[in-house]
């Protein structure tokens, strides 16, 4: 049955088709599969292509926005109060590390419309709650059943399965909590302009997690691994564009409404975002057979192990890196109408996604 993303409205923008079906080579893809926190600067010092421009000095930028985000995280959990199991088990997982790659395009967005940074500080760090919720239950022996995530020990093999669950469903809450909160944002933002906009970003957060969005995309993974059906790529894709591309989505556009951008650009960002999103999924598909646990800080080959459908199950590694080219650039396209300076971070970021080593 033919899947597509839940038309909402004139919003739901679809991407451009996916690349003919090549012949996949099962042994070409198995050839390849052999509580502090990290600077996000010395992550990606590897990860810009030398195609990338290089004007804008990105691992600064990423270092800086990553320091501010991983501070208000730590201001939203308290730490040591009851129920403390809970609380110290959400701080694990939030504070574990991570790219940060969801608030920065929060941010980024913000910015790239006329907005200060500053007035999406508390929806880029609700995003990284939700995404952080989405690892924690993903984890879970009933799931993917991972003990390993950013290079640590995963909740629920430090706290037990009961904690992780409550501590996936705390940090939604949270989130959404955090975004509605007068006193998550500066005094300069439009009193007038601001409470609508909220809403909407509200409205946005909700959609991507749900049944159109994240937990679709998880419900149709699981009853696509292990199966002996050959899985269409158009299905693939659906699976992606929810679980992946929508939490992308969303934290762009989150960023643009805040930042007062027009329906016009928002628009234009959702389709970037969208791209964007897909491309991650692709890479992180291309990585997972050719990277090292080490290299990954998260279990390698788990998806030919658990013979789960990927790019690089369908198409081939090679085919599967031109279609991330592709997405790239038709990411790259939905910049083009935005002023150069201000669109740089969004810019550097699609080519971190496309060239990133974990």
């Amino acid at each position: 049955m033919a899947m597509a993303f839940h038309p909402l409205a004139a919003s739901r923008v679809r991407l451009a088709p996916l690349l003919p079906a090549a012949a996949p080579s099962s042994s070409s893809v198995a050839a390849h599969h052999h509580h502090h926190r990290r600077r996000f600067s010395a992550i990606v010092a590897t990860a810009a292509p030398a195609s990338a421009p290089t004007v804008f000095d990105f691992n600064t930028y990423m270092g800086e926005r990553a320091e501010t985000v991983n501070r208000a995280l730590d201001a939203a959990i308290p730490a040591g109060e009851p129920p403390a199991a809970l609380h110290e088990a959400m701080r694990y997982s939030l504070l574990a590390g991570g790219k940060r790659v969801r608030p920065a395009l929060c941010l980024a967005a913000c910015g790239v419309v006329g907005g200060r940074e500053a007035w999406a500080l508390a929806p880029a760090a609700a995003v990284e709650m939700v995404h952080t919720m989405s690892l924690v239950h993903d984890d879970l022996p009933c799931m993917d059943d991972d003990d390993l995530r950013r290079g640590k020990p995963t909740c629920h093999v430090v706290y037990g399965e009961p904690i992780a669950v409550l501590t996936g469903d705390a940090l939604l809450s949270l989130a959404f909590h955090h975004v509605a909160s007068v006193g998550s944002y500066p005094p300069d933002v439009d009193p007038e302009k601001h409470p609508a906009r909220v809403v909407r970003a509200i409205f946005e957060l909700a959609r991507c997690i749900g049944s159109e969005g994240l937990v679709a995309g998880q419900v149709v993974d699981l009853e696509m691994t292990g199966t002996s059906e050959v899985v269409p790529l158009e299905r693939l894709e659906y699976i992606h564009l929810h679980k992946t591309a929508a939490l992308l989505e969303a934290s762009v556009v989150i960023g643009a409404i805040i930042g007062g951008g027009t329906d016009e650009q928002i628009e234009r960002l959702r389709k970037y975002a969208r791209s964007i999103g897909l491309l991650f999924q692709v890479v992180d598909d291309i990585l997972d057979v050719t990277k090292s646990s080490e290299e990954l800080g998260k279990t390698a080959g788990k998806d030919l192990a658990t013979d789960k459908t990927t790019y690089p199950k369908l198409l081939g590694l090679e085919k599967s890196r031109e279609f991330a080219e592709k997405l790239l650039s038709d990411a790259k396209e939905q910049l083009a109408g935005f002023d150069k300076e201000k669109a740089a971070p969004l810019l550097h970021l699609a080519y971190y996604i496309a060239h990133r080593q974990n």
